[in-house]
């Protein structure tokens, strides 16, 4: 068991003791056990999965951030994160909707990488959440 400290620009976003931790990192995903070696790493836009004290599976949608390692303390900075059962479908569809419009607009004001983050977003929310919610 090792503590886990999630935490957003507004708010600790969840703290408790787990056995694992599965998140997606930029060379992909990676495991964190109990006793793991000293890390510091960018998390993209996925599905974390956390296995708390009782065995029990959580899964977050996060949207990028940091993952430091260190001395059985795992800290996440997440730029954003919810649980499958917090994301608003309907909201992440309609910024699916946006995002897409952006990229296919031929307006030159558009921020195309900011467009192409949004896109990626909003595609991790909808697909975790019929992942999990719906059980697709």
């Amino acid at each position: 068991m090792y503590k886990l400290a999630i935490v957003t620009p507004e708010a600790r976003f969840y703290e408790d003791e787990v056995s694992s931790i599965i998140a997606p990192g930029s060379l992909g995903y990676l495991g964190i056990l109990t006793d793991h070696a000293p890390l510091i790493t960018e998390l993209v836009p996925g599905k974390l999965t956390v296995k708390d004290s009782k065995g029990q599976e959580k899964i977050f949608a996060t949207s990028g951030g940091f993952l430091e390692v260190l001395k059985n303390n795992v800290t996440i900075l997440a730029d954003s994160i919810e649980s499958a059962e917090g994301i608003d479908f309907k909201r992440a569809e309609e910024a699916l909707k946006r995002a897409k419009e952006r990229l296919k607009s031929k307006d030159e004001k558009v921020d195309v990488p900011r467009a192409e983050f949004a896109l990626t977003r909003a595609l991790n929310r909808i697909k975790i959440y019929k992942q999990i919610v719906e059980g697709g």
